[in-house]
């Protein structure tokens, strides 16, 4: 179970100030994030410490991530969006 603390935490590091970042971070963590298992977890706090601008790139589909690891988590994210 997640703590409210972490959330509150893991909210405020998901605000990048980039509205594309934003939109796609912030309800991932309220909605997603407290479900994710232990290893998921840790990987989304690790892709919240990467540059926005490389963020950006990979929620884009511009560029992958070289860390096959932070390139699933985008993954996730992403389709958690994306309709199939």
């Amino acid at each position: 179970m997640v703590e409210q603390t972490e959330l509150n935490r893991l909210f405020w590091h998901s605000r990048r100030g980039m509205l594309e970042l934003d939109v796609l971070l912030v309800p991932f963590t309220q909605e997603v994030y407290p479900t994710l298992n232990e290893t998921d977890r840790e990987l989304y706090v690790r892709l919240l410490s990467c540059e926005d601008q490389d963020m950006f790139g990979w929620f884009m589909e511009r560029t992958e991530s070289e860390d096959p690891e932070l390139q699933r988590m985008v993954r996730i994210i992403l389709d958690r969006v994306q309709p199939k």
